[in-house]
C-alpha cells in the first residue's frame, strides 16, 4: 500500500524512498524506472524474493540529499530472507579552486596580477560577498583601452571596457540588495562580435560590437583586484576568480599583501544554518565546521544521532563534576547550566532544565533516566508496569513527588519514541514525538530550585542513600532496549561515553554499551493489520517480498506457539463442526472445477500488462508518470480480451 519498508536517510536526516538510479519522490529502483525488473510486478530486483541473488545498484546523485547518513531496513525477521546491503563514498567532484578566496579588510587594498591577455576574447567569473554599497572588483588599463568590473550601487554591477572606440557599459540591475553579506555570482564575456554580462539568474544583459572600428583590446598595466587608481576599493570577499579558465591564486598573493587576508571570514553566515540541533558554526581559513561537542549529536552537521543499546542489568552514571574537583572549581566550569546565562547560579541551584532523548524497549517497568542531588531533590522518567510514560519531579516543598502521567499510549511497544522537557521555574513543558505539546505546573508549595544536582543515570539507578519507592521497584531488573541523543542542558552523557571528550572523565558503565542510534526518527508507517499482513500466522499463503539494499543483514524468526489447552468436550464439538465445514468446502471445490473445465473447452484468455500510455511516451520513466501519477504502477486485472 506504498508503505516502504526500507528508506534511508540523508543531510537533512529526512526519510528518502527513492534508490540508485532512481531520482526523489520516486519509490523505485532503477529497473522499476527502465521496466526492466526481475519481477514486473515489482519496482525492485531484490523485491522479486526469488531463491537467487538478485541486485539493486546504481548512483545516489541528488546533492542536496547527500551524504547517506544511515540506512533502515525492515521486513527481516522471517526465515529464509537474506540481504546484503553496501554503501559506496561519497564521490566530490568539481573545481578545487572553487573556494580560492580573499578579504579585502580597507578600501584601499589590493590585489596584483601580471597584465590580463584578452585581446580579442574575455571570459570573466567570479562570486563576491559585501555589506558595502559600491567598489571595483578588478581593473587593468592601456594607454586608452580598459576592461572593468565594478559594484556601482547595492544593486548594481557595472561591466565596462574600450577596445578603441569608446567606452562602453553593460549594467545589470537586480531587484535585490547585493550588498546582503551573501554569495553573489558574476559572469562577464567579451569578444569581437559582442559582450554580456551576468549576475545570478538574472536576465543576461547583451551588448552588439559595432560592424566596424577596432576590436583588440590592448592593455599595459598589471591587473588590479579590489581596486583601482583614485577610485574607492572593493570591501567584502572575492573568490573563484577565473579569466579566461585560469583560476588566480588569491589566497597565496594575499598572504603577502597588506590590507588583504587570504580565505574569506564569514561562511557561517551564509551556511551557519546547515549546523543543526545547537551544533555551533566555526569560520575556517577556506570555509566552515559544525562544532558539535555541546550537543548530543555527531556527524559533520551535527545530525548523527549517538546511542546505545543497554542489556539487562546495564546502567550509566554521569558524575557533574570529576573526581577530586572542588565545589569551588565545579562552580566556574559547570556544563549544568544552559546557554541562557540566566541559569547559571553560583550555588549550582537550577531554575531551569532541558532534557530530550530518545528511546525504545519492549519491557516495563523500568528506569529511563533519573537526576540525583546532593539534597533530596531528583527527576525521573519512568515506564511505568502498564507502558505509559511518567516524569516524576521532587524540588521539595510537598509530602509527595509532583507526577506527570502521560496514559493515552503505550511507550513499550518497542518502536522509537523522543522526549523532551523543558521546564522554567514552575512551568513545565513536554512533547512526546511528534505531539504537540502539553503543559503542567508545578503545585503552589512545590521549591522551584533543584538544588545541588550530583548525578545523572540512564537505565538504572545506583545511588547512595534514600532513593523513592516506586523507583526502587522499577529499579529491577533495569531497563533493557536504545536509550540515544541524550541531552540534559549542556551534557550528553551517551556522548561522553562513546566518545573522548573532556566530559568522558566523569563517566561510569557497568557492563559493555554498544553503540546504536535506536532508530531514532520516529516511526511514521503504521503497523499491518492481520487481515493485511503477509507474514501473520492465519495467512493462507504466504507471498515472500524481499527488500535488500545495504551491510549484509541475516534473519530468521520462529513463529510463536500461542495455542491453549481446550477441555475435552470443546474437542469434540471442534471435530463435529470441522467435519461439517471440510464437507461444504469440498463440494464447493467439486463444482468450481467442473465449471472451470466447462468454460476452457470452449474459451481462451489471455490479459495484458501493459501500462496505459506506454505506447505514446516518450521515454519509460514518462509512461510511468502518466500511467499513475503516484508512480505506482498496478496491472489492472479486469482487462482481459476473450478469444471465441
Amino acid at each position: 500500500e506504498g508503505n516502504p519498508y526500507t528508506w534511508w536517510v540523508g543531510k537533512a536526516n529526512e526519510k528518502h524512498y527513492y534508490w540508485g538510479g532512481s531520482g526523489p519522490g520516486i519509490q523505485k529502483c532503477a529497473c522499476g524506472i527502465e521496466r526492466n525488473c526481475t519481477d514486473p510486478k515489482y519496482y525492485c530486483n531484490c523485491d522479486a524474493d526469488y531463491k537467487q541473488w538478485r541486485k539493486d545498484t546504481g548512483m545516489l546523485s541528488y546533492k542536496e540529499h547527500l551524504p547517506v547518513s544511515q540506512v533502515v531496513v525492515g521486513d527481516v525477521d522471517r526465515p529464509g530472507s537474506e540481504a546484503k546491503i553496501s554503501v559506496g563514498p561519497v564521490r566530490c567532484q568539481g573545481d578545487r579552486n572553487y573556494w580560492n578566496a580573499a578579504s579585502f579588510v580597507t578600501s584601499s587594498s589590493y590585489l596584483h596580477f601580471s597584465t590580463f591577455q584578452g585581446e580579442t576574447s574575455a571570459d570573466i567569473s567570479f562570486y563576491f560577498k559585501t555589506s558595502a554599497s559600491d567598489g571595483v572588483f578588478l581593473e587593468n588599463l592601456g594607454n586608452t583601452d580598459f576592461i572593468k568590473l565594478e559594484l556601482k550601487s547595492a544593486t548594481e554591477v557595472s561591466f565596462s571596457f574600450d577596445v578603441g572606440n569608446g567606452p562602453v557599459e553593460i549594467v545589470v540591475r537586480s531587484p535585490n540588495q547585493l550588498n546582503d553579506d551573501q554569495w553573489h555570482r558574476v559572469n562577464a564575456e567579451r569578444n569581437v562580435k559582442q559582450a554580456s554580462l551576468q549576475v545570478d539568474q538574472l536576465p543576461l544583459e547583451v551588448r552588439k560590437a559595432p560592424t566596424e572600428g577596432h576590436t583588440r583590446l590592448e592593455l599595459y598595466s598589471q591587473l588590479y583586484v579590489g581596486a583601482a587608481g583614485g577610485q574607492r576599493g572593493f570591501l567584502g570577499c572575492i573568490r573563484s576568480l577565473r579569466m579566461n579558465g585560469v583560476t588566480l591564486d588569491l589566497e597565496e598573493r594575499a598572504k603577502v599583501t597588506p590590507g588583504v587576508k587570504p580565505g574569506c571570514s564569514g561562511h557561517c553566515t551564509s551556511y551557519g544554518m546547515y549546523c543543526a540541533n545547537g551544533g555551533k558554526c566555526v569560520e575556517k581559513y577556506n570555509g566552515y565546521s559544525c562544532d558539535c561537542s555541546k550537543t548530543a549529536y555527531d556527524g559533520p552537521f551535527c545530525i548523527k544521532d549517538v546511542g546505545a543499546f543497554f542489556e539487562e542489568g546495564m546502567w550509566l552514571r554521569y558524575n557533574f563534576h570529576s573526581p577530586g574537583t572542588s565545589m569551588k572549581d565545579l562552580v566556574s566550569r559547570t556544563l549544568l547550566s544552559s546557554a541562557d546565562p540566566e541559569i547559571t547560579a553560583p550555588d549550582l541551584n537550577l531554575n531551569k532544565e532541558e532534557l530530550s532523548f530518545s528511546f525504545s524497549t519492549t519491557k516495563s517497568p523500568c528506569v529511563l533516566l533519573y537526576i540525583s542531588s546532593y539534597t533530596q531533590d531528583f527527576m525521573a522518567v519512568l515506564v511505568k508496569p502498564s507502558g505509559n510514560l511518567q516524569i516524576r519531579y521532587s524540588l521539595g516543598g510537598t509530602k509527595e513527588p509532583y507526577n506527570i502521567d502521560v496514559d493515552h499510549r503505550n511507550m513499550a511497544n518497542g518502536q522509537p519514541h523522543t522526549v523532551n522537557i523543558t521546564r522554567n521555574g514552575r512551568d513545565i513543558v513536554l512533547q512526546l514525538d511528534h505531539y504537540p505539546p502539553t503543559s503542567y505546573s508545578l503545585p503552589a508549595a512545590s521549591d522551584i530550585q533543584f538544588n545541588s544536582p550530583k548525578a545523572l543515570f540512564l537505565g538504572k539507578v545506583i545511588e547512595i542513600g534514600k532513593i523513592d519507592q516506586d523507583i526502587y521497584k522499577y529499579n529491577t531488573p533495569g531497563f533493557t532496549g536504545c536509550l540515544s541523543r541524550v541531552q540534559f542542558n549542556q551534557i550528553a552523557p551517551l556522548k561522553a561515553a562513546l566518545r573522548p571528550t573532556n566530559a568522558s572523565s566523569h563517566v561510569h558503565i557497568q557492563g559493555e554499551l554498544v553503540e546504536s542510534n535506536c532508530g531514532a526518527s520516529p516511526l511514521t508507517i503504521p503497523p499491518m493489520s492481520a487481515a493485511t499482513d503477509p507474514w501473520h500466522l492465519d495467512s493462507v499463503s504466504l507471498l515472500l517480498q524481499h527488500q535488500s539494499f545495504n551491510s549484509l543483514f541475516t534473519a530468521s524468526a520462529d513463529f510463536p506457539y500461542n495455542g491453549q489447552a481446550i477441555g475435552d468436550g470443546v474437542n469434540r464439538n471442534s471435530a463435529i463442526i470441522g467435519g461439517v465445514i471440510a464437507v461444504v468446502i469440498f463440494t464447493i471445490l467439486c463444482t468450481l472445477v467442473f465449471l472451470i473445465r466447462y468454460m476452457f473447452r470452449h474459451k481462451g484468455t489471455y490479459h495484458t500488462n501493459e501500462a496505459k500510455g506506454a505506447e505514446s511516451a516518450e521515454s519509460a520513466d514518462a509512461a510511468i508518470m502518466n500511467n499513475d501519477p503516484n508512480f505506482t504502477e498496478t496491472i489492472d486485472e479486469s482487462k482481459k480480451e476473450w478469444l471465441i
